[in-house]
């Protein structure tokens, strides 16, 4: 029987942070599972390869339960099954959320030492900043972060038309202050993606103390005498049993994670019965406080060919593959959504609640009807909804797709506010700085403004924006699944790392946020702690 000191149950975005940090100590023996199998396609190197891949390519293939308050919506909800996880499917976009996001993870949910002076260290560990260097990145860590490679003229238009608005232009979303419209840093390096597979697997995989399996699925996690001891795998057709002498870490996600804890028997114990599995411990926090983010959209069409539709013709695909192998220029190098900001739909709210993604094409969203011309999309999303929803399992088989109820506009405030960024998306696409790109609005539609009008279009329209977290929240209360250092509550040797721990969604894109709540997750591990910047323990705080 194998046996390791550490076994890292999912090879996403926090599993192979995780399993580099470990394997650095030559001392250390590590093994990282994941489900899925390599990023040998090119398309995941492809800055703008995401596009395909967000519809079936290295995804689990799973859907919502239907959404009742959306009138019984299903929605498409991808989860990565390949190594890398999220950052090697994702649209690349770094930003980190607000200050106040993790401060209230501290005052909100008892996390102490996950404050924003706590995490900053570690966010500017894990970066290979293209440009910045100051009290809030870095360079020379494994992640590579740039800017945009020459957008196009409309991205530039889409930002002064948002400052006719009245969002002020921001440089840096991650740095002193998160307010504002601008281009967004991304997880590139050189034209190329950076995922955690490539920036912390690949230059570790020849330390001989380090083991990575694909294609192997974890059905559960062994527990002996209130201790976790190892985890059964499958992999064609056969189980194999393996230990670890120090801790199993669950690193499968927000939708994985709590779905391999239920299948260990580790959850509330009524609806581990209702399905056939005997409770092993009770705990009822898992696969509760599911937060996600629900994305509207509007799409105008364009006065002439200012995006990237009709690269998706057979020809100009194939000049745009040239174009990147041969220049490493042209389409192929964006990630599609490199443009956008933060601002407010709730005037009250003590940090920007409404994030703005422009879409270069109109393509990117299903069931779009065919335009004339290129179209563009301005994506809103409601960042802080109070709705919360759940992972269930739908029966003992681990091959089952979980069932998820994102539980989307329980709140009737997370209704009101997602319908007012989507307000707020309209009147921007219909500034001047946009005239001479934009020939006219095609979804909603200009004939519809009514309450019920935008009520209609979301609930056929709305998506996710693939940010779910929560589902084995950290905190000191009766749900909480870990403790702030990560170990699960009532078992020994067992830990959870990654977006399910977090106990509010970040408000912003979760890969960034991920992969730091695996870094720290990291020294947490192996009893290590990087101090805030000097800066950050006086009054000086960002905002």
């Amino acid at each position: 029987m194998a046996t390791y000191d550490y076994i890292i149950a999912g090879g996403g975005s926090a599993g192979c942070v995780l399993a580099n940090r470990l394997s650095a100590d030559p001392n250390i023996k590590v093994l990282l599972l994941e489900a899925g199998g390599s990023d040998w396609h090119p398309l995941f190197k492809m800055p703008a390869g995401f596009a395909k891949m967000t519809k079936g390519m290295a995804s689990w293939g799973w859907e919502t339960v239907p959404q009742k308050h959306l009138n019984d919506r299903v929605v498409r909800y991808t989860q990565a099954k390949v190594i890398g996880g999220g950052s090697s499917i994702n649209a690349q976009l770094y930003t980190r959320g607000n200050a106040k996001d993790y401060d209230a993870w501290v005052s909100d949910a008892g996390c102490a030492g996950w404050s924003y002076a706590d995490v900053l260290p570690y966010f500017v560990r894990a970066e290979d900043n293209q440009r910045l260097v100051n009290t809030y990145h870095g360079y020379g860590g494994p992640l590579g972060v740039s800017y945009p490679i020459n957008p196009p003229p409309i991205s530039y238009a889409f930002i002064r038309a948002a400052q006719e608005y009245g969002i002020p232009f921001n440089d840096d979303f991650n740095g002193a202050l998160q307010d504002g419209i601008g281009h967004y840093q991304l997880t590139t390096r050189n034209g190329k993606r950076s995922s955690t597979a490539s920036a912390y697997v690949k230059p570790a995989r020849g330390r001989p103390n380090l083991t990575v399996r694909t294609n192997v699925l974890v059905t559960r996690i062994v527990v002996e005498n209130g201790r976790a001891v190892g985890v059964e795998v499958a992999k064609d057709q056969t189980r194999e049993l393996l230990r670890a002498d120090r801790e199993i870490i669950v690193a499968s996600g927000a939708m994985g994670s709590p779905r391999l804890l239920m299948l260990s028997g580790i959850g509330p114990a009524d609806h581990l019965k209702s399905v056939g599995i005997a409770p092993v411990h009770d705990l009822p926090g898992v696969g509760g406080n599911l937060q996600d983010h629900l994305d509207l959209f509007v799409i105008c069409e364009c006065t002439g060919e200012y995006t990237y539709d009709n690269y998706a013709k057979l020809h100009r695909t194939i000049w745009a593959g040239l174009q990147y192998q041969l220049f490493n220029t042209g389409p192929v190098t964006s990630t599609l959504f490199e443009t956008g900001g933060f601002w407010y739909a709730d005037k009250n709210a003590r940090s920007p609640d409404i994030q703005f993604h422009l879409g270069l094409g109109s393509g990117i969203e299903a069931g779009v009807a065919r335009m004339s011309n290129p179209g563009v999309t301005l994506n809103s999303a409601h960042l802080r909804p109070r709705s919360r929803g759940t992972v269930r399992l739908a029966s003992a088989d681990p091959a089952a797709a979980p069932l998820l109820d994102p539980n989307y506009w329980a709140d009737p405030y997370d209704k009101q506010m997602s319908l007012e960024g989507l307000r707020l998306a309209r009147e921007i696409m219909a500034q001047k700085a946009l005239q001479p790109f934009v020939l006219a609005e095609r979804l909603p539609g200009p004939g519809v403004d009514s309450e019920e009008g935008l009520s209609d279009y979301a609930y056929r329209n709305c998506k996710t924006d693939h940010h779910p977290v929560g589902t084995c929240k950290m905190g000191v209360d009766d749900m909480a699944v870990v403790t702030p250092d990560l170990k699960l509550r009532g078992l020994e040797a067992l830990r959870v790392c990654d977006a399910s721990v977090m106990p509010l969604v970040p408000s912003c894109n979760t890969n960034a946020p991920t992969i730091m709540v695996a870094e720290k997750g990291a020294d947490l591990i192996l009893g290590r702690q990087l101090l805030p910047p000097a800066s950050l323990q006086s009054s000086h705080r960002r905002v």
